[in-house]
């Protein structure tokens, strides 16, 4: 059936264009949903679509000025959200992740053992896959399960997608950077995401995007359990993405970072993701992250030098 009317779509002319379309409304109705919420304007712009593709021609402009259209209810803006949204600024507020009534169980003796029981585990995670919006490969953590230090991004990108591996592109190069500067082995860390898998894309390649507040809540089990099997001294969440979803806050990183909050009874500094150090070389920026670390040693207890202390300070 579906086979049938994608045909005939494309019989009428209907580019690549409407592909990812096609399959969100596919989707949509593989999980029951026989219905979809739509406003005026966009029922005017999918009739114009379909005469544009079944006769190759407009259909004839209104005659009557166009009214502004009304806002949508709440209901019908969350029915149509786009389930591939763009990406935003690491400092931007978004929606709180629903909580999930999903738990995980991990089996072992050692705390390696039950991570590796978690992982296997994530790799067929039904909340997750009935989504429809990750990718196939799952990424899960690494480093050492008895680490003092534990580091909470918002999800696998490109590089580590590729790797299988958090934290491996630029911004896990940026990442190693500042641990090392802290006089912290990456090794000697625990690093994890919110979500297990690659969000989706249209036409995706090397891009990315942050994850929705469903993608999130189908995968906050698994990080909740990876702190109870850690017990790390503290957590460093990663952006506003990680943050939020540990926190449920939608404050933005520049509201949350400069104190500590608390998870699970564990400290948590939040600080910015490093890809956004990337693309923001201003020294001021730079210097709010590296206090963030300073903080984080100074509650572990590590030495710090006036070096240290100095890093990314206007020079007088």
């Amino acid at each position: 059936m579906r086979a049938e009317r994608r045909r005939l779509w494309f019989a009428w002319g209907v580019s690549s264009i409407a592909e990812p379309l096609i399959k969100y409304l596919e989707n949509l109705q593989s999980q029951g949903q026989t219905h979809v919420n739509i406003d005026d304007d966009a029922r005017s712009i999918l009739r114009e679509f379909f005469i544009r593709a079944k006769t190759g021609k407009p259909s004839k402009p209104a005659k009557s000025p166009a009214k502004t259209p009304a806002a949508p209810s709440a209901a019908a803006a969350k029915q149509a959200k786009d389930p591939t949204p763009q990406p935003l600024t690491d400092d931007s507020p978004v929606e709180t992740p629903t909580e999930s009534t999903t738990s995980v169980t991990a089996t072992g003796n050692t705390k390696a053992e039950k991570i590796a029981s978690l992982k296997k585990q994530a790799g067929s995670w039904a909340p997750a896959r009935s989504l429809g919006t990750l990718r196939q490969t799952m990424v899960f953590s690494t480093g050492n399960p008895d680490a003092d230090v534990m580091l909470v991004g918002e999800a696998p990108g490109f590089d580590e997608e590729r790797l299988m591996e958090p934290f491996v592109g630029k911004a896990g190069q940026k990442l190693d950077g500042i641990l090392t500067a802290m006089g912290i082995d990456r090794k000697s860390t625990y690093i994890s995401n919110i979500v297990k898998f690659r969000p989706q894309m249209p036409n995706q390649t090397t891009n990315n995007r942050k994850p929705t507040p469903a993608e999130m809540a189908a995968c906050m089990p698994f990080i909740q359990a990876e702190v109870d099997i850690v017990a790390p001294k503290v957590i460093i969440a990663l952006g506003g993405t990680a943050a939020q979803a540990l926190l449920a806050s939608n404050d933005p990183v520049a509201k949350m970072r400069g104190q500590f909050h608390q998870f699970a009874g564990i400290p948590v500094r939040v600080t910015y993701h490093p890809s956004y150090i990337l693309h923001n070389e201003a020294t001021s920026e730079k210097r709010k992250l590296w206090e963030d670390m300073l903080s984080v040693m100074d509650l572990l207890g590590m030495p710090i030098s006036d070096k240290q202390q100095a890093y990314f300070l206007p020079k007088s």
